[in-house]
């Protein structure tokens, strides 16, 4: 009896430095951005592991070495674009086989990520579709449902607008004592009663009257308008009184990385939002994806913007330059809501800081900003004036829509659905967008 306990004892022993040996397996999680799909195996220890792929039918292997599976691994959504199952197995009683059954081929790119704060060591694969959105004749469509307005948009294109400097930060003083926290609230103001008359906008100033608001606050009012843009107004200065022009900003790359350490660092920025998407209960790669995707696409439209608006600025007076600058100002930093900063003019200059102190001045200004955004508007499809449309017929853009898709299913053409929403450049949509319908042709 004795010889028997001591052999259960040992076979108990065994077991439990063998399991002690192996990689624990404990959980999956699934995620999707954009046409990239990220599955995070949760580990004990960083395994030893191969990725392939099998075909007819398409599918995912990943066989983890000296591993064992801690709990059934989680499941993908039903109606998921690319995944359709999961399977485990055990091989060799010691290795595990994941399988993970796919709607199409992919090409997978996997990474491990060593334990940080939050999380334990991970095995990361990501899934990008070869082919994203290809259509073919054979290709159904679901009608998306038309959206009958009056103005094209179930939401106005918000700009939020920010008058620079204020209460004890008077900013430049011009040699005749203009403050510059003073012209720019004017030219502001002027900004937002042209924006307010545009069928379609919306102006939210960001400082209502002469007092101080800090520059993180400024993009927090912005953030909380749901602001589609923000246009900061400044009045530059030079210690060489003959300096002249006005220019126009977007955010330096540089600026650009320092603020997506510092979201992605500080803890009070956990729970916000990012292009609508909380990064708070996302992981660190997860989270650095959607920021980066975020910001990507924020300066780009910054710079789209910006460029517009220099070119009505060279209509109205001297430009200090006739390219768009860069800068790590800090009002243009939001991740997720394009931005420039506007330098009217020299207060520095006696000649421009009278022009600035003129109504007539302040107004050309203000409409030479709001010009260069509805170019902007025009050029990549805002649709702000659907004017094509006879029927106030429109269609707002979903997650995985293609233009050649949307016309199809509305019975257009391609090149008649762009002209109608004035795309001349490539095939470029974003979600949200709202597209003018062509109709009786």
């Amino acid at each position: 009896m004795r010889k028997l306990s001591i052999l259960f004892v040992l076979v108990i022993l065994n077991i439990s430095v063998c399991f002690a040996a192996q990689t624990k397996i404990k959980s999956l999680r699934i995620s999707s951005v954009g046409n990239n799909t990220r599955l995070v195996f949760d580990v004990s220890a960083i395994p030893s592991h191969k990725v392939f792929q099998l075909t007819n039918p398409d599918r995912l292997v990943i066989d983890f070495s000296d591993s064992y599976l801690d709990k059934n691994l989680k499941q993908p959504e039903k109606r998921h674009p690319l995944l359709t199952g999961i399977r485990t197995a055990h091989r060799n009683k010691k290795d595990l086989r994941v399988v993970i059954d796919l709607q199409n081929n992919v090409a997978p790119k996997s990474f491990v990520l060593q334990a940080n704060k939050k999380y334990g060591p991970r095995l990361v694969i990501d899934l990008p579709t070869k082919s994203q959105h290809v259509v073919s004749k054979k290709t159904s469509y679901k009608p998306s449902k038309t959206v009958k307005t009056t103005n094209h948009f179930t939401k106005p294109f918000i700009v939020a607008v920010d008058a620079g400097h204020g209460g004890k930060d008077s900013g430049a003083r011009g040699k005749h004592g203009t403050l510059e926290k003073k012209v720019v609230f004017q030219i502001a103001q002027k900004l937002a009663a042209s924006i307010n008359k545009q069928p379609g906008m919306k102006a939210v100033m960001v400082r209502k009257g002469d007092y101080y608001v800090s520059l993180r606050e400024r993009m927090n009012i912005a953030r909380k308008a749901n602001a589609d843009l923000f246009v900061s107004i400044h009045a530059d200065a030079f210690n060489n009184s003959s300096v002249t022009g006005a220019s126009v900003f977007t955010l330096s790359r540089r600026g650009a990385t320092s603020e997506a350490a510092r979201w992605l660092a500080n803890n009070e920025n956990a729970a916000d939002l990012v292009g609508g998407v909380s990064l708070d209960d996302k992981d660190d790669i997860l989270a650095s994806v959607l920021l980066d995707l975020s910001q990507t696409a924020s300066q780009d439209i910054s710079q789209l913007v910006a460029k517009e608006v220099l070119k009505n600025f060279g209509d109205i007076g001297d430009l200090h330059s006739h390219k768009v600058q860069k800068a790590g100002f800090m009002v243009l930093k939001s991740p997720d809501i394009p931005s420039i900063l506007v330098e009217t003019a020299f207060i520095s200059n006696p000649k421009e800081e009278s022009r600035l102190k003129s109504r007539h001045y302040q107004l050309k200004m203000a409409q030479a900003i709001k010009k260069g955004i509805l170019s902007y508007a025009e050029k990549y499809s805002l649709a702000l004036n659907a004017s094509s449309t006879t029927d106030g017929s429109v269609h707002k853009i979903s997650k995985g829509e293609t233009l050649l898709g949307i016309a199809l299913q509305y019975g257009v053409t391609l090149d008649q659905l762009k002209q109608a929403n004035t795309i001349s450049k490539g095939n470029n949509i974003r979600v949200g967008q709202v597209l003018s319908i062509p109709v009786g042709i």
